[in-house]
């Protein structure tokens, strides 16, 4: 696994950038980037609690990942692990494809100075999609960026 680092200033009170971040309605429009066909996720973002980020994929299934939130300090900090796979509408958490990554981390860290906040996104990868993700994160923090600056 490699990390990746992505950072961004975003023009409004921690609260702000916080809540456009995680609230349902806000993370479907800034998630779009990674799914054109929509993202969302299922459960919640309090500290040990399984979540499942969906999308549909190109056969129009459902598809995904399955996760456990590791750290939520409100406005300051949240920890993904991300666990397994979800094809079909089915979780996957015990095959070799995804021993092979399984546990990785997505961690957001939010500080504030002046009325801007700064988010960053630190995340593990595989080789095989860090191409991918190097180019969706800018899109996805300046769409970020924008609601929260709204």
């Amino acid at each position: 696994m490699e990390k990746m680092h992505f950072s961004t200033t975003i023009r409004a009170p921690r609260q702000k950038v916080w809540d456009t971040m995680f609230q349902d309605a806000t993370y479907r429009e800034w998630t779009s980037v990674f799914n054109p066909g929509g993202s969302w996720f299922e459960g919640d973002w309090s500290e040990g609690s399984r979540i499942r980020f969906l999308g549909p994929g190109e056969d129009g299934k459902i598809g995904g990942m399955v996760s456990r939130i590791k750290t939520n300090r409100p406005l300051e900090h949240v920890s993904i692990e991300h666990l397994g796979m979800i094809q079909d509408g089915k979780e996957d958490t015990t095959s070799d494809a995804v021993k092979a990554w399984a546990p990785a981390f997505e961690n957001y860290s939010f500080s504030e100075k002046d009325g801007a906040t700064e988010v960053q996104v630190d995340m593990d990868i595989d080789a095989e999609h860090r191409t991918e993700f190097e180019a969706m994160w800018p899109k996805a923090l300046t769409k970020l960026k924008e609601l929260a600056e709204r």
